[in-house]
């Protein structure tokens, strides 16, 4: 049978995306703030120099467009571990475009200036400062200051050659004509970049395709300038557990560049996870990266930066393709046994487990059946002795969790005695 006729795909029913190419600068790409955004966690560890390296060089490998390597106004360390970062990307010749995240301040602004000169080479100024009503409340701003702050700001990086990205924090939950009045100021500085930001996990879906409606098809055309002559991103957080759901929604209202973070690391309840970002828009057929190495980056991340792995958490947690339930497992080794990795890897699986480095496992436990301990023996070698099966059944079924290899094969032992 044809594989496509094994799987009814409702996703797709009365679905399609139009992206007229003609109206963007690019196509979509994605920006990985694991470095910078992502590090803001409470509970997050600022890896070392070499540990940051080896992760950039994943970035490159799986093909990640931009990535943010921290936040020079936080002080020397901050700035020298951007430089290395920035002598290694130089060094191997990476695609990997740099950028910096800058507080509409000109001391932020500053060690971008030397850096770019001394590598040669663009770095983007992520110039963020807030708008919604609530901060301007708590910060006594007005709109009149705030305007002039980006003024100030966005001058000087323009004068000095480095290019703007103005981020506008808590954007979901700003008005429209603020919104409207310091994006267009920026525009009209020289800001060729503009980054839309869910900075407290707020928004949902529809409100993501609303704003960016608005931004589309009122705020750059009112500025005098072209669609396509303006990179979108769009930048999420977790509060809700929306960050997923939202970046797919960003990539259907027409951004040009998803934010997100590894393992989905960063303050609070944390950023978009880029890793789960990246595995559903392959899915979908929107991208067509290479993410067989997503996985061992998802376990570098979580090594280096500390950050939590959940044994349920989506495709890279322990238990992700893990089945010890009698019904499951069997319907996956029958699989296996047709010698069809294709089917073995979506018979009870959403997600296929080879494209992204990893496998189906087979465990065995208090609801696995005899076709689990028959799938182990084999895999390990072992003869299938029947008075053996039915013993590793027994042991199993008064188990109170899954079994060990290490217990398994104890087992195999205790009956050869």
């Amino acid at each position: 049978m044809e594989e496509d006729n094994l799987i009814f795909d409702w996703n797709s029913v009365d679905y399609e995306i139009i992206r007229n190419e003609k109206q963007h600068p690019h196509d979509l790409w994605f920006d990985d703030e694991t470095l910078r955004d992502g590090l803001q966690s409470p509970t997050a560890k600022n890896p070392s120099i070499e540990q940051k390296i080896e992760l950039i060089d994943f970035m490159e490998k799986l093909g990640i467009q931009k990535v943010d390597l921290g936040l020079p106004g936080a002080g020397p360390q901050h700035i020298g571990h951007i430089d290395e970062m920035l002598e290694h990307m130089g060094n191997m010749d990476y695609k990997l475009r740099p950028g910096c995240a800058v507080r509409t301040v000109i001391s932020d602004i500053e060690p971008l200036v030397n850096l770019q000169s001394k590598h040669e080479r663009e770095i983007q100024a992520s110039a963020f400062l807030g708008t919604s009503p609530i901060r301007q409340y708590a910060e006594n701003w007005t709109m009149k200051k705030i305007l002039e702050t980006a003024e100030n700001a966005v001058t000087y990086a323009i004068d000095n050659d480095i290019p703007v990205m103005f981020v506008t924090e808590d954007t979901t939950r700003s008005k429209p004509e603020d919104i409207k009045n310091v994006y267009s100021r920026a525009l009209e500085l020289g800001a060729d970049r503009l980054c839309i930001c869910d900075t407290c996990g707020h928004v949902t879906p529809n409100g993501v395709k609303k704003l960016l409606s608005f931004i589309q098809e009122e705020v750059i055309p009112d500025s005098g300038v072209k669609r396509r002559d303006i990179e979108i991103n769009w930048h999420g957080h977790q509060d809700r557990g929306l960050g997923v759901a939202n970046n797919i929604a960003a990539y259907e209202s027409g951004a040009d560049v998803i934010h997100g973070t590894a393992l989905g690391v960063g303050e609070r309840a944390g950023n978009a996870p880029l890793d789960q970002t990246l595995v559903n828009l392959s899915l979908m057929g929107v991208i067509r990266n290479d993410l067989s190495s997503l996985n061992e980056y998802m376990r570098k991340a979580n090594e280096y930066i500390e950050v939590a792995l959940p044994h349920n958490y989506p495709v890279f947690g322990k238990d992700a393709f893990e089945t010890g339930t009698g019904v499951h497992a069997s319907a996956v080794v029958k699989a296996m046994k047709k010698g069809d990795n294709w089917l073995a890897d979506r018979v009870y699986s959403g997600v296929p487990a080879g494209k992204f480095g990893l496998e189906q496992k087979i465990r065995i436990g208090h609801m696995s059946g005899r076709s689990n301990i028959i799938y182990w023996l084999e895999k390990n070698n072992y003869d299938v002795d029947d008075g053996l099966v039915e013993q590793m059944f027994e042991m199993a079924k008064n188990q109170s969790k899954m079994m060990s290899d290490k217990e398994l094969h104890a087992a195999v032992k205790s009956f050869k005695l």
